[in-house]
């Protein structure tokens, strides 16, 4: 199908981002609601050695980037690792990754206009929870129907919001440590609580339950190499967010949970309380005045932002599988002036009306099962970028081509990766914490790879799908 700009056909996305917006997206990417709540969870199940599972997430996380910005960088494309697992894998594969991302983060919507809903019915209860999501939901669908540019000037501000409130907790903390902070309680100071109930209180067992949920938290760092695509100079944002997102994760998660570990308990109770987190925690501690109130504010920020980088990305998602064939092509309609996909935004937005509406019902548990359906998706996504990185370069290899951005000790470390993930696979359904997460996601892998095996082995849908790029060996 022949690209349209959008003045004269609306087939065609607009390059609005700039710079600074692409940086705060990757920021933004990384840093999620997690951090501020889930992870005492984390530190509770795990202890203090919480600090060396979100090390390790974070080196899967780390590698698993650099891999994709290989591939990114020699081609950028608003698809991304779809578009990749269908070019090295198979037609199959892309489908497959392409439809189960987008259903990640579709359900996620949903249950972020649920968190955003209830923060601010607890300031203002006049308004139901359902009220405040569907609020919440139809705004940001709104951004999102505009020009990209103002997705990015959101996104900027969400994700500024964040970091000065992770970068004023870290230097509190540190001055706790350091015996400088003169408010709160005396034993939240120094390294007390690293050590002194035990390093690893509950084995080595926990350690590695924790490392499995920590992973999931970092779902979304690679939503930046799908945003790089509608900028100015793609390969160049790329190369530059895919280097930082090494010392975002060592500074915002590992630094954080340690000052955690350090000044409280990881037996405080608090920590298990999904409606207090961390930093709530630590900052109660440390006397900060209204510290749950502004924690919940950044929490807010954080469900906001988490809801429209999901809904952009999912747009984004379906325009890419729509023009490759793989979903109808109405969802690769743009608008004429805006550029933006607004078929797929508005479809895309589906599952953020459910949760209204199971909300509104108090029928919001029939939602949980639907999200523990995506539990594992994390895992198998960071699978299909590993196995499409592996054969990509191989393709490359064997053409000759010089990459400008390259994987490390290619292919060790890729092989390294695979391997974790399947480990941690049958860890998962041996160990019986995230069985049903597993089982759930992989009956819907499965029947998204038979649709994708009947799309490839009929040809649905190639008549819209770009010329294949061959790969021709450099002569001398």
């Amino acid at each position: 199908m022949t690209a349209h700009t959008p003045e004269s056909g609306g087939t065609a996305l607009k390059a609005g981002l700039k710079p600074r917006h692409l940086t705060m997206i990757s920021i933004a990417g990384v840093i999620g609601a997690a951090l501020f709540i889930g992870s005492g969870k984390v530190l509770a199940s795990a202890g203090p050695a919480a600090v060396l599972a979100y090390l390790a997430g974070g080196i899967l996380v780390v590698l698993v980037m650099r891999m994709l910005g290989e591939m990114a960088v020699a081609h950028p494309d608003t698809g991304s690792f779809s578009t990749y697992a269908d070019r090295a894998i198979g037609r199959w594969a892309g489908f497959t990754i392409g439809w189960l991302y987008w259903y990640f983060w579709a359900l996620l919507m949903g249950w972020e206009a649920y968190v955003a809903g209830k923060i601010l019915n607890n300031w203002f209860p006049i308004i139901p929870i359902w009220g405040y999501m569907l609020i919440v939901s139809v705004s940001l669908i709104g951004v999102n129907l505009m020009n990209v540019k103002n997705y990015g000037e959101f996104e900027f501000w969400f994700a500024l919001t964040k970091v000065v409130a992770i970068v004023v907790f870290l230097i509190i903390g540190s001055l706790a440590i350091m015996h400088l902070w003169p408010w709160g309680t005396p034993s939240s100071s120094g390294f007390t609580h690293l050590t002194s109930e035990g390093f690893m209180p509950h084995g080595f067992g926990a350690l590695v339950t924790a490392l499995l949920g920590v992973m999931f938290a970092f779902m979304g760092a690679e939503i930046v190499t799908v945003a790089a695509s509608e900028s100015a100079n793609p390969s160049k944002e790329i190369v530059k967010t895919t280097k930082s997102v090494v010392w975002r994760i060592v500074l915002f998660y590992v630094g954080s949970i340690f000052i955690a570990a350090c000044l409280i308990p990881y037996t405080d109770p608090l920590f298990k309380d999904p409606t207090y987190g961390t930093y709530s925690v630590t900052l109660m501690n440390l006397g900060i005045p209204h510290a749950r109130d502004i924690v919940n504010f950044v929490v807010l920020t954080s469900v906001c932002s988490c809801f429209n980088s999901a809904l952009y990305t999912c747009s984004r998602m379906l325009f890419s599988l729509s023009r490759r064939g793989d979903a109808h092509r109405i969802m690769g309609v743009t608008g004429k002036h805006t550029g933006s996909p607004w078929v797929s935004v508005l479809i895309s937005s589906v599952f953020a009306f459910v949760a209204i509406y199971l909300t509104a019902t108090e029928k919001m548990d029939v939602y949980d099962v639907l999200m523990s359906a995506t539990g594992t998706v994390a895992l198998y996504v960071y699978m299909a970028i590993a196995f499409s990185q592996l054969r990509m370069r191989q393709k490359f290899e064997a053409a000759g081509r010089k990459l400008e951005f390259r994987m490390w000790l290619f292919p060790w470390l890729t092989y390294a990766v695979i391997g974790f993930i399947a480990v941690a696979l049958v860890i998962m359904v041996a160990e019986g914490t995230y069985r049903t997460e597993v089982v759930y996601t992989s009956i819907l892998a499965a029947v998204i790879v038979t649709m994708g095996v009947i799309a490839q082995k009929f040809g649905i849908g190639t008549g819209r799908r770009p010329p294949e790029v061959v790969l021709h060996p450099v002569t001398e």
